[in-house]
């Protein structure tokens, strides 16, 4: 990521600092869609009888996870990876902990293209947060495409998958949006516990904000670029496995149910 006085760093923390997670609820009531809980994907899997399994995943998530009866909650981040990302990384595996990142392709994936590989590498699960966070719902589906597409190719390019995970920046999807993710193979994630880390550096409030707000089946947000983000991950971590959490990644969260593509998922 350029520095934080760069022109793109800050259009990037503006757009991020827009919606809480009362302007979540607000983008998604404004357009009626239909939500659905980590919790009710995995009950409905099971009542189909699909089995709980690794699905093909490394390193840290490699195990499956029966979330139905582990306290799961799924650590996720946006917007990066950026210069602190390594250092995150370090805290991660040593902690032995995955988590979900859904990249912004310019100016992060591809200055960053080794920690995108090390993120596959050591079992995280990696995601699509479009090209150069624009609001899709604000965009015809040509621009919705663009901004999806382009990211995808370029995570390919170093991972050699897709990723099949997508955030909307904001939160703020609509039926479009939605069409088009189901066009490019990925589900739309949300989260219910949020830090406003974008807000703030200091790493003991952050922190605090978490935990307060962290409940099982949960997903967090957090943002790999600010500054007193990574410094506050060993405590959140800590201090929730204290609390009997399992942490997971996204796809572990819904086992043994998948993603469904155009699908918006949320805690």
């Amino acid at each position: 990521m350029p520095a934080r006085s760069s022109r793109t760093g800050i259009k990037v923390r503006t757009a991020i600092a827009a919606l809480g997670v009362a302007g979540l609820a607000l983008a998604l009531g404004a357009c009626s869609l239909e939500t659905t809980a980590p919790a009710d994907a995995r009950a409905d899997a099971i009542a189909d009888g699909k089995p709980l399994s690794g699905g093909g995943a490394r390193g840290l998530a490699a195990d499956p996870v029966d979330c139905e009866k582990k306290k799961c909650i799924a650590l996720t981040f946006d917007a990066g990876p950026g210069k602190d990302t390594p250092e995150l990384l370090d805290h991660l595996t040593e902690q032995k902990v995955p988590a979900t990142f859904f990249l912004l392709g310019k100016n992060h994936v591809l200055k960053y293209p080794k920690v995108v590989a090390r993120l596959a590498d050591e079992g995280h699960e990696v995601a699509n947060h479009t090209w150069t966070h624009k609001r899709l719902d604000k965009l015809d589906k040509a621009g919705i495409r663009k901004e999806l597409k382009r990211t995808q190719d370029a995570i390919a390019e170093i991972t050699g998958e897709k990723p099949t995970l997508m955030r909307p920046p904001q939160g703020r999807t609509d039926d479009e949006v939605g069409a088009v993710s189901k066009e490019l193979g990925l589900a739309q994630i949300l989260w219910s516990a949020t830090a406003k880390d974008y807000s703030t550096n200091d790493s003991d409030l952050i922190e605090q904000r978490i935990l307060k707000q962290a409940s099982r089946d949960g997903v967090i947000l957090l943002h790999d670029i600010y500054d007193g983000t990574v410094p506050a991950v060993p405590g959140i971590v800590e201090k929730l496995k204290e609390r009997g959490y399992t942490f997971v990644t996204v796809s572990q969260l819904l086992a043994p149910a998948k993603a469904n593509p155009g699908e918006i998922y949320r805690p």
